[in-house]
């Protein structure tokens, strides 16, 4: 053997000797996983039923439609189910368990993916109503076709909102691989667990964080930059659905590169955020956070101002 024969076999041996080390960084020989790639491609087929035409640009005959539709509604509902079973019972596995075991199984899986393809009519009701707010609600908007094609923020959102729908029920993997796709391709960063109300409109995007626990209301508008997190990122909590993120209600506008932090914090309803505003506490209706610039002292730059509708003066804080 050779030097280099040598050097390699020491090379093989020692990343062999990693994956022993650190065994949670690979998945030799264990269950069966459905691959990203499949999750995109499920997703995309799912979005062409939402917004026919429209996803990859196909040209539907409207006298072939009922085929096209009834032939990708089934391959839809097979492979959905059956990613939902491989991923089900690889959570299983990891607690030492076989799916298997449980003869319910199959039909439990199978009724959650037909549910899910009864939910795209009403889902279709709700995409159209946040279509209708981003079109109302931005002059550079010259049609809601514009909208559907082009703009990432309805992207965003209807891949998040077929994630919520398994997110919540408890369907592992496939929800986290579908929003980080679309956080790829857009820049928008929602957590499945999130939960958007109708009419959510997103302008821009670009660096939107919303986290898990999140709860947003109607008609509420967020531009870019904007965060939703929880106010200590770096704990590690003992219940994942604790409620770590900010409550949205409805009509409240997110001006761009706003901060909301902290499971406690209530943005009342029809209350602005102001651009760059850093807020962990809560904020009662009707209310206008704002950063205002102050021309005093050089160890003085900004200041951050609330002007409540039930008084003409400025509250610090």
């Amino acid at each position: 053997m050779n030097d280099t024969e040598k050097r390699l076999q020491d090379i093989v041996h020692a990343v062999l000797q990693s994956y022993k080390k650190h065994p949670d960084l690979e998945r030799i020989g264990q269950t069966h996983l459905p691959t990203k790639e499949e999750i995109v491609a499920l997703v995309q087929d799912i979005q062409m039923l939402l917004f026919p035409g429209f996803i990859r640009q196909e040209m539907l005959d409207p006298l072939a439609l009922p085929y096209i539709i009834g032939q990708k509604t089934a391959s839809i509902f097979h492979r959905l189910q059956n990613y939902m079973e491989e991923v089900l019972c690889w959570e299983v596995s990891q607690k030492g368990f076989n799916c298997q075991d449980d003869p319910q199984f199959s039909k439990r899986v199978s009724g959650i993916a037909l549910e899910f393809l009864e939910y795209l009519p009403t889902l279709r009701e709700v995409l159209a109503k946040d279509v209708d707010v981003l079109y109302e609600g931005d002059p550079a908007a010259r049609s809601r076709q514009e909208i559907v094609i082009s703009y990432p923020g309805i992207q965003a959102i209807s891949v998040h909102r077929i994630a919520h729908f398994l997110y919540e029920h408890k369907i592992p993997l496939l929800p986290r691989i579908m929003s980080e796709y679309v956080h790829s391709q857009t820049g928008i960063d929602i957590h499945p667990g999130a939960r958007l109300g109708i009419g959510t409109m997103i302008d821009h995007g670009t660096g939107i964080v919303i986290g898990e626990t999140t709860e947003i209301g109607d008609y509420v508008r967020i531009y870019q930059g904007v965060t939703l997190g929880a106010l200590s990122p770096l704990k590690k909590w003992n219940t994942p659905h604790t409620k770590r993120h900010p409550t949205i209600e409805d009509h409240v506008v997110i001006y761009a590169g706003a901060t909301i932090l902290g499971g406690h914090t209530v943005v009342g309803k029809h209350s602005i955020i102001g651009g760059n505003v850093w807020l962990t506490r809560s904020v009662p209706p009707n209310s206008r956070v704002i950063w205002e610039a102050r021309e005093m002292s050089p160890s003085v730059e900004k200041e951050e101002m609330m002007l409540c509708p039930d008084s003409n003066s400025k509250i610090s804080h």
